[in-house]
């Protein structure tokens, strides 16, 4: 990974500074605070894969942060690629230690989930909803009034990946000022793309790490208990996946058709199918399906 020192280039595209490293570390560095150390390099394969690397070395609270990703992952590692300095590609060590049972460790991406949404609807302005388990969306298109011409699109994506015995590195990817013809698929969006009051990706990125802060002490401090930290309700409050029809694509090739009713003590996905069971889903892809 390249370090970002190169002055004369760090200003090549007016349109997309640099992020100030001096400043956010001035910001987010705080003694007995989570964030220990906070890196920003010009470009890397995986913020992911760079920190899991290095995560025996680190303490918690470790911060990495790309100007541009080449082979950034998703889940069912599916690429995730974007221009430099278009969006926020960051990763962050997490040592949840022995007050948080194991089997809690699976809130983690809904809980970062929860953080990115509130910092972009407060610091970019445009409204965000959660895709179960680890997708930011926002509208896209339409005028006001005009519900019809607009369309829910992923701006935003988490993943998070164990890293040894006690460590948990999670992966924010998102997209910022992407333009229609730079999305890397169909149906992506960005702040941009959602009329964001602003695309500044310092404050961005500050309110980010602010909020994980908060929500990782607040669900620590329960013992990784939902909702004793009221994690699981702040979840819900903004999860769009809910109320709808919905397919969900599990391993093995099996689907469960049905409508999102809930999420679980586990965070997993209630779905009520036709058949009037339910089922509780807590891995594979899910599919927001029209209502009939």
């Amino acid at each position: 990974m390249t370090e970002h020192n190169a002055a004369g280039s760090r200003w090549s595209d007016l349109e997309r500074p640099p992020l100030n490293t001096t400043a956010l570390r001035r910001g987010l560095i705080v003694p007995g605070r989570l964030w220990t150390s906070l890196d920003v390099v010009t470009t890397t394969g995986s913020t992911n894969s760079d920190l899991a690397a290095r995560a025996d070395s680190l303490p918690e609270g470790a911060v990495l942060v790309a100007e541009e990703q080449t082979r950034g992952r998703g889940r069912l590692d599916r690429g995730w690629s974007a221009p430099a300095r278009s969006g926020l590609f960051l990763s962050v060590l997490l040592r949840p230690g022995p007050d948080v049972p194991v089997e809690r460790w699976g809130w983690l991406p809904l809980l970062t989930g929860v953080a990115v949404a509130t910092a972009v609807a407060r610091t970019a302005g445009v409204d965000t909803a959660l895709k179960w388990p680890n997708d930011l969306l926002v509208t896209v298109g339409g005028k006001e009034g005009d519900e019809s011409a607009k369309e829910e699109r992923k701006a935003g994506g988490i993943l998070a990946e164990r890293a040894g015995a006690d460590a948990v590195i999670v992966g924010v990817g998102l997209n910022v000022t992407l333009t229609e013809s730079e999305l890397p698929v169909p149906g992506a969006g960005s702040l941009a793309l959602a009329n964001a009051v602003s695309v500044d990706r310092d404050p961005l990125l500050r309110a980010v790490l602010r909020g994980l802060e908060r929500w990782y002490g607040e669900w620590r401090d329960a013992g990784g208990d939902p909702a004793a930290s009221g994690l699981q309700e702040a979840y819900v409050a903004g999860c769009a996946t809910l109320g709808r029809p919905v397919r969900a694509e599990l391993p093995g090739e099996r689907q469960v058709v049905g409508d999102a009713v809930a999420i679980d003590g586990d965070g997993r996905l209630v779905i009520a199918t036709e058949g009037g069971g339910r089922e509780a889903v807590g891995a594979g892809d899910v599919v927001h399906l029209r209502a009939s």
